[in-house]
C-alpha cells in the first residue's frame, strides 16, 4: 500500500493553501460570493486538473514507451455538475490534443484507453459518479510550437 499526504490550511476568508507530502504547494480560493477573493484556483477545478494530469502523464508515457513521435500534449477538460448538494461531477469530456508527425491513431486511442481503463486512479475514481468521455485530435509537431502546450 502506498500512503500519500497533504495538508490543506486555511489563510483568510476563503482562501487556503493546500501542501503536498512531496512539498508543493497551491492556492485555493472562493468566489466572492462564496466569501472568497478569486485568488486561487476552485476545489473542485483542482480535481478535474488532477485527473487531468494523471491521464497526461499515462498517455505521455505510453505513447513515448511506444516509440512514437509525441511532441506535446495537451488536454481539455470540461464537467457537468449535480445541480443539488454535494454537486458532484456528472459528466467530464476530456479532449486530448496530441501533438506529433507521424502518430499512430490506433496506438493513441489504445494509449486513452489504457489511461482511462486501467492506470490513471483519479479518472477511474472520476468514473464512480460522472460518465467520462474521452476524445482525441493529433495535430501536426509543428503545431505544438505555436500553441499553449
Amino acid at each position: 500500500m502506498t500512503t500519500m499526504t497533504a495538508r490543506v490550511s486555511w489563510l483568510d476568508g476563503m482562501m487556503f493553501v493546500g501542501e503536498s507530502g512531496s512539498g508543493h504547494t497551491v492556492v485555493m480560493d472562493g468566489a466572492a460570493q462564496h466569501g472568497g477573493r478569486d485568488h486561487g484556483i476552485r476545489p473542485m477545478e483542482m480535481l478535474l486538473l488532477g485527473m487531468g494530469g494523471c491521464s497526461a502523464f499515462d498517455v505521455v508515457q505510453i505513447l513515448k514507451k511506444g516509440r512514437q513521435p509525441i511532441q506535446g500534449c495537451r488536454l481539455e477538460i470540461e464537467g457537468d455538475r449535480a445541480e443539488t448538494d454535494p454537486k458532484v461531477y456528472t459528466k467530464i469530456t476530456v479532449r486530448y490534443v496530441v501533438y506529433g508527425d507521424g502518430l499512430d491513431p490506433a496506438k493513441v486511442d489504445r494509449a486513452i484507453k489504457l489511461s482511462a481503463e486501467k492506470y490513471c486512479s483519479a479518472s477511474i475514481m472520476m468514473g464512480k459518479t460522472a460518465d467520462i468521455e474521452h476524445v482525441f485530435e493529433i495535430r501536426p509537431a509543428a503545431a505544438a510550437r505555436d500553441a499553449e502546450v
